[in-house]
């Protein structure tokens, strides 16, 4: 017995000491990664947040108490500002955050870039695509090693690139059912629509997105009330589904003033009726895409009803469906839980600038924005539990770049004093107020995130003031080097391709060739061709406002994008040209050829070279594991950093692919 005893303690110390020894050597020579669960993620990169030291100083705000969440950044981890890339412009520097790599190797150059082989009057690549990238983004890398990855409305990640995670929407990347805010106006005389041209168009080539039509002598409604003027109505295309709108004047005055839209889908059932500024409430509707029938939801906003029956008719569509969420049940679940997807105020060109009335329908519409991406933060969170979440808003890029803004409360606008100071703070505290919301969304990701998660939050670009187009082609034309007429009926150019020898196509492109620009486009050497770039550079040197500024800050020929701008050579035009801050290129031509006119939107990204100007930086904060506390980067950072230190972070390998450095001022 005594025998089975003391067996049986020795065999227990043998095992202790074993077991001590084994763990020592876990401890001692295996990797982190195996003797502890790696850190999770969220990526926080909202589009177009302004961050600089002298006028969008967040960092002062939050010290202020104006942003208490980012305050709590500030506090438990490392913070500063970063300079993005050239050109200052969304599909870019997504490329640059999300692989860690230059323009000059990811290979977005622009949104729409033209490749030789392929005609100048279509777009050849797609920058917001996936495909088009030459280099992975993180989230495939982090697949790949068995992370469980949530992207949520990044632009370039669609079409998807991951198998087993989860996106929603992934913006302009031609990949699902996604239909785009669209407004009815009436058509009047058609000025307007002249006037706009390409600008109803998404991306200014595709889908509209501001419609015009005709009203026509009401008839054949029932259940409808009274109109004490002539009722109108017009019959309203939405994406293939059909509605109608009836225009009444509900006042017994004996005076014409149209006051009531009524719509419906069929003359008899009504879904809301508005007056001027009412929202309706949601709505289901089967579109039409690809000739597949979507059912989804909208919501419509009555901008603006004249007493003449002038209206001007939003329409908001449900940014989820099966065809636009991976995986396709999510879009029902999300829709159930979250509630429809209004995924960003306003559209690309913007679409909220002509009227008065439009800033009021933009506020209430970003509102809208900022509430759904907020309430989604802690559903998805305790729901899916994601190791990696990148989540993206479009929302501040379209306030700082809208019309009714940055104008008005940076002084390097021209605008600046054209309001006085009262109305000014009101507009500062409504860009505040956005501000506020980035803020809120940040405290939804701190409240419902662990500890063992690395929170980053950082943006592509700023925006700087906007003050006058520049319309390039027009200077070309002028010189008999662009050929051209403008349609009477919609404003829209129709180029002569083989006669015209030179074009500016966005955002910082002239394609030039002496033969013509007819066909497919193939890049032109020799005598001519360097005599007419010779040409072309004299005169955008010689370009002049009519204060004696000329807006250029640099041109670069496609030979030298490589070592001056980081950009790749197969993606560009023969001249690439920079703007000052105050200036926008323009494509669009006009048969007076005016070279100058005073813009609508008041901020503007594109073209900017960030080395040169402080309002295109944007911020970056990163918390939790291994990141220092307290902890300001005095100096600027780069966005090609983020991802390598992001990935060390994160315990995981830096792929060799990566061009950018791990900041180490940041690591604990």
């Amino acid at each position: 017995m005594k025998k089975n005893v003391f067996k049986n303690l020795a065999l227990l110390v043998i095992l202790t000491v074993l077991f001590t020894f084994v763990f020592f050597l876990v401890k001692t020579y295996l990797p982190f990664s195996m003797t502890k669960a790696d850190p999770k993620l969220y990526w926080f990169i909202p589009d177009g947040m302004r961050a600089d030291p002298d006028l969008f100083n967040i960092f002062k705000w939050a010290e202020e108490g104006k942003l208490p969440n980012i305050k709590t950044m500030m506090e438990k981890g490392s913070y500063g500002y970063a300079i993005p890339v050239f050109p200052g412009h969304t599909p870019v520097n997504f490329a640059t955050l999300l692989t860690g790599t230059f323009p000059k190797t990811h290979g977005i150059a622009d949104g729409p870039m033209h490749i030789e082989g392929k005609p100048l009057d279509k777009v050849a690549v797609g920058g917001f695509r996936s495909v088009a990238r030459k280099i992975p983004a993180i989230w495939s890398t982090l697949e790949n090693n068995k992370k469980n990855v949530a992207i949520i409305s990044i632009p370039g990640s669609t079409p998807p690139e991951i198998d087993d995670g989860i996106v929603v929407r992934g913006r302009w990347g031609g990949w699902g059912a996604d239909f785009h805010a669209l407004n009815i106006e009436s058509m009047l005389t058609g000025e307007q629509r002249r006037r706009q041209g390409r600008g109803t168009k998404l991306f200014f080539f595709g889908p509209e997105l501001t419609k015009y039509v005709t009203p026509s002598t009401a008839k054949d409604w029932n259940n409808i009330a009274t109109s004490f003027s002539p009722s109108k109505e017009v019959e309203i295309d939405l994406w293939g589904g059909k509605l109608f709108a009836y225009i009444y004047d509900s006042t017994d005055d004996k005076t014409i003033n149209y006051d009531h839209i009524l719509l419906s889908k069929d003359k008899n059932n009504h879904l809301a009726t508005l007056k001027q500024s009412d929202w309706s409430s949601w709505n289901k509707v089967t579109l039409n895409w690809n000739d597949t029938k979507v059912e989804t939801d909208f919501i419509f906003n009555l901008i603006k009803l004249d007493n003449d029956g002038f209206f001007r008719l939003r329409f908001i569509f449900n940014n989820l469906n099966e065809y636009i969420t991976q995986p396709a049940n999510l879009a029902a679940e999300l829709t159930a839980k979250v509630g429809p997807m209004i995924d960003f105020v306003d559209n690309y060109p913007a679409q909220l600038i002509y009227y008065q009335e439009d800033k009021k329908t933009f506020l209430e519409e970003m509102n809208m924005t900022f509430n759904w991406h907020s309430k989604f933060i802690p559903y998805f969170l305790n729901t899916h539990k994601p190791d990696v979440v990148i989540h993206d808003i479009y929302s501040p890029n379209q306030m700082l770049t809208s019309r009714w803004w940055l104008g008005y409360i940076d002084k390097a606008s021209t605008r600046f004093n054209d309001i006085t100071e009262p109305e000014r703070k009101v507009l500062e505290n409504e860009v505040l107020d956005m501000y506020k919301k980035l803020d809120e969304m940040v405290g939804a990701i701190l409240k419902n995130s662990d500890k063992n998660t690395v929170i980053a939050v950082s943006s592509d670009h700023g925006a700087c003031v906007l003050n006058k187009w520049v319309h390039i082609n027009n200077l070309l034309a002028a010189n008999g080097l662009l050929k051209f007429k403008i349609s009477k009926e919609t404003g829209m150019p129709l180029i002569d391709w083989k006669n015209s020898q030179a074009i500016y196509l966005k955002m910082d492109n002239i394609y030039i060739h002496p033969n013509g620009l007819h066909g497919d486009w193939k890049r032109a050497s020799g005598a001519k061709y360097e005599a007419l770039r010779k040409k072309i550079t004299a005169l955008l040197l010689a370009l002049q406002d009519d204060n004696g500024e000329n807006p250029i800050s640099g041109i670069t020929r496609w030979e030298d994008v490589r070592t001056f701008l980081d950009l790749p050579e197969d993606r560009v035009g023969d001249l690439i040209i920079s703007n000052k801050v105050g200036y926008g290129w323009n494509e669009e031509m006009s048969e007076d050829l005016k070279l100058f006119t005073a813009s609508l939107p008041t901020g503007y990204k594109q073209a900017i070279n960030p080395r040169n100007e402080k309002c295109i930086w944007t911020p970056f904060l990163i918390m939790g594991p291994g990141v220092k506390k307290n902890n300001e980067i005095k100096k600027t950072m780069r966005l090609v950093d983020q991802y390598p230190t992001i990935m060390k972070l994160l315990n995981q390998e830096i792929p060799s692919f990566v061009e950018g450095e791990v900041i180490k001022e940041i690591i604990e």
